[in-house]
């Protein structure tokens, strides 16, 4: 069986999906799949150790990006797929997978969509407090011979497996940056895709100088997205203003740094906080300790799907009823969801977090050092 797996667009969600690409693994040990994805996100699934393809598609518009579409649409219609699931549902992953001329081809059922597949899943278009995972798991019931496990993030976590080459290279750049292996790094991620998510600059650099201020081991790197490169830019020069010349040297001129690189970062340091955007996904695929901030988002939808032992603190406005939204028109018209977020609130999960994160490491070297004096345990 050759299967055909679409999931366009954001980063999140593509590695949100990864735990559908093990499940289906392991039901189907023999089956070839192959994933379709945009450039901008092609890293989280490029060494994915359950696939058998990565077709990269470019994010082209207007004329071109039609002209494009109908060449792929040859391409995977040559392929000759038995099973295409659109974990996407959008109009260009819903074409494509119609292209493909699959005898099955499983989609949400969706108003001017429905002929595009042979097999549709509910998924009402109203807000539910209902997790991303579990949305694209409910695809797996229309797949012929599926097992009917229920999802679970300690058995399938998101994954993005380390690049060994990216992780070179950011152990190089910290050290050409003066961070020492003792040191403790602190990733915080600045920016998001929307304004909805974007949490104020002037409560980023209070997290920042807080944060170097509670310990003099802590070295801090600001990662955003390439539009909001600037962004990074001010903050990390507002900090250091704040913190003055014997302490500015701790938040790092890091420059910028690719999605595999990212993920390597990450896996190296201490604490990651960031807001409900890509980059908090990827550091789900880590055992690092996360803050999540969020605005418009719930947790309950987009929290790090990971092993639930692992260290996530959560922080939010609860109580507005303008939350959730769709992040299309903010009502009160001033982003309260996260304009309301104060910088001390999360810096107190930030420590909390690290806090837990080392009763949680003591626990696991006593329980290693009990199986080193008593034997293994049945």
């Amino acid at each position: 069986m050759t299967v055909l797996l679409i999931r366009l667009r954001l980063i999140g969600d593509v590695v949100l999906s990864t735990p559908v690409i093990r499940a289906l693994r392991r039901t189907f040990p023999e089956a070839k799949l192959v994933y379709l994805v945009e450039r901008d996100a092609a890293a989280v699934v490029e060494h994915n150790p359950h696939l058998d393809e990565v077709m990269v598609v470019e994010r082209s518009r207007g004329v071109a990006r039609i002209i494009d579409d109908f060449r792929l649409g040859w391409r995977l219609r040559r392929r000759r797929f038995d099973l295409v699931i659109d974990m996407h549902g959008g109009p260009r992953s819903s074409w494509l997978a119609r292209a493909t001329g699959a005898p099955r081809r499983v989609g949400y059922d969706m108003a001017g969509r429905r002929w595009m597949y042979t097999h549709m899943v509910a998924r009402p278009r109203k807000l539910r407090p209902r997790h991303s995972v579990v949305n694209q798991w409910d695809l797996l019931a229309a797949v012929h011979g599926w097992s009917r496990e229920a999802p679970d993030p300690t058995r399938d976590a998101v994954e993005m497996p380390l690049d060994v080459a990216a992780d070179g290279r950011i152990a190089a750049r910290l050290a050409a940056s003066g961070v020492r292996p003792d040191d403790s790094l602190v990733v915080i991620h600045v920016s998001a895709n929307n304004p909805f998510r974007r949490w104020p600059e002037p409560a980023f650099t209070e997290l920042v100088v807080g944060l170097v201020r509670a310990s003099e081991d802590r070295r801090i790197v600001l990662s955003s997205g390439p539009s909001d490169r600037q962004a990074a830019v001010r903050i990390a020069e507002a900090a250091r203003r704040a913190l003055g010349p014997s302490e500015a040297a701790r938040v790092l001129d890091f420059g910028e740094f690719d999605l595999a690189e990212l993920r390597a970062l990450i896996g190296r340091s201490c604490l990651f906080i960031g807001g409900d955007s890509g980059p908090l996904h990827i550091a789900a695929t880590t055992e690092t300790p996360i803050v999540a901030v969020y605005g418009p988002t719930l947790p309950v939808r987009s929290t790090p799907w990971r092993d639930p032992r692992l260290v996530t603190e959560s922080v939010e406005i609860e109580g507005l009823p303008c939350r959730p939204c769709e992040q299309r028109v903010c009502a009160p018209g001033d982003y309260r969801c996260l304009t309301t977020v104060r910088s001390g609130d999360v810096l107190a999960a930030a420590e909390r977090a690290l806090g837990r994160n080392r009763t949680r490491a003591g626990r696991a070297r006593g329980d290693a050092r009990l199986i080193e004096l008593d034997g293994p345990r049945a």
